[in-house]
């Protein structure tokens, strides 16, 4: 009742009125994949062996064999880290699957791992299940390896193997697709019959969100550094985006008044690389990188998906671990602490304006701001301002909030700071405020 109310006294409007939605909206599920904002992902097979990035489907399948494979661990390192789910490459462009696939002679059945019984698929799911994660696959739909790929016939034995992985392993938050599309063996390309594979999974898992250029629930965002745009709108214009879609800088800041509620997903790897390569041992991402790239993901209403590279162990290698660790203890730092917490402050609630007063002065630097997207994204821009000798100062400037905007400033000392929306496309509903003091700066 305490969260119904507070929504609405931001919202000014009363208890009684349901707010009107304004343009595209979030479906149920989308809003709960928004309510994730980070997760991993695990990019492991043949190249994690062969030293590789992209293999050419011919390896030998005994070249998978991992010594000390523990999906227990994966997903012990993830919650560790503060992550919600795990999605593992099921299939990369090799066309190596990590499930016995009945559609395909190039898998963990051929190979040497458990004598050819085991199954990567089952282990994590048991793994997410045991440590309260999301499960997510990625398929690709380009595969160098099967005999049918450039032909007709391919896209019913990939359709196939969505159905195998979408009916034996339980609920799957998030099915990635990609727009690689290369030569298979036979020299050939595949003309993709994305319509048949998004049914495909929608049959199978009806609650599962499917990712790519194109959707139709969740966008690429257009870089692999992981990056959100500055302007970051979670609707875009879906009619013009289609899979391997050209347009980064597009898919990268969506569009105001968007057609489509299609929001952007970050996706970076903890490496150089997204396979495991030793020489890349020392070059794993900082704690202080993460925490930008988490500002300019999350922080501008995207989700992170950040890839482990799995060793030829079958580990999260100890260096990524560390590093995801002291990341976590780096945001719990930096989070720790909102000074916006029942009885430390009075809110006044203006038609463009959210005016906060604290009981007493506090040191802050960091506004935390979420609009209330069940209704639609709203705010184009906005200014964070304090009061200083009973005048208005203008601290930090951004502009598109979402789910979710992070924005630092100089530190600073007052009692009184404003939310003071400065452009909107309808009348703007904030859900949530909150004020931090982080060793930013």
């Amino acid at each position: 009742m305490r969260k119904i109310l507070f929504l609405c006294l931001l919202a000014g409007i009363s208890m009684a009125q349901t707010p009107k939605p304004y343009g595209a909206t979030p479906s149920a599920d989308q809003l709960k994949w928004h309510k994730m904002e980070y997760y991993a992902f695990v990019h492991f097979g043949p190249n994690s062996f062969t030293d590789k990035e992209w293999g050419d489907g011919t390896e030998k399948e005994e070249v998978f064999n991992p010594t000390q494979l523990d999906c227990r661990q994966w997903a012990r390192v993830a919650k560790a880290a503060g992550m919600k789910g795990i999605i593992i490459t099921a299939k990369h462009h090799d066309g190596f699957a990590l499930y016995p696939s009945k559609y395909s002679t190039h898998t963990v059945r051929e190979s040497k791992w458990k004598d050819g019984k085991g199954d990567v698929l089952k282990e994590l799911s048991a793994a997410c299940k045991e440590y309260g994660l999301k499960m997510g696959i990625y398929i690709s739909p380009w595969d160098r390896n099967h005999p049918t790929y450039g032909t007709l016939e391919y896209n019913q034995v990939y359709v196939n193997m969505l159905k195998e992985i979408t009916t034996q392993y339980g609920d799957l938050f998030e099915v990635w697709f990609d727009g690689a599309n290369g030569e298979g063996p036979n020299g050939k390309k595949q003309v993709y019959d994305f319509p048949l594979f998004n049914k495909t999974v929608k049959t199978y898992q009806p609650h599962a969100l499917i990712f790519s250029d194109a959707g139709p629930d969740i966008r690429w965002v257009g870089n692999e550094r992981g990056f959100a745009g500055e302007t970051c709108w979670s609707t875009i214009n879906g009619a013009q985006l289609f899979p391997a879609y050209d347009k980064p800088k597009h898919l990268n800041v969506g569009d105001a008044n968007g057609t489509h509620w299609i929001p952007a997903e970050c996706d970076v790897s903890i490496r150089p690389g997204w396979f495991y390569h030793k020489n890349e041992d020392d070059k794993v991402k900082t704690p202080e990188a993460l925490m930008d790239i988490w500002n300019k993901s999350v922080g501008r209403g995207a989700n992170l998906l950040l890839n482990l590279p799995v060793d030829g162990r079958g580990l999260v290698h100890e260096n990524d671990e560390k590093s995801l660790v002291e990341f976590k203890k780096m945001r719990d730092e930096y989070f720790k602490k909102n000074l916006l917490t029942k009885g430390t402050f009075t809110k006044t609630v203006g038609e463009n304006s959210v005016d906060i007063k604290m009981n007493k002065a506090h040191n802050f630097n960091c506004l935390v701001v979420q609009e209330d997207i069940r209704y639609g994204q709203r705010v184009s821009d906005f200014a964070v301002q304090v009061k200083e000798n009973n005048e208005w100062k203008t601290v930090a400037t951004a502009t598109t909030i979402g789910n979710k905007r992070i924005v630092y400033f100089p530190r600073t000392n007052s009692k009184e700071v404003r939310v003071a929306i400065q452009g909107t496309l309808a009348k703007p509903l904030i859900a949530n405020v909150e004020l931090y003091d982080t060793p930013a700066n």
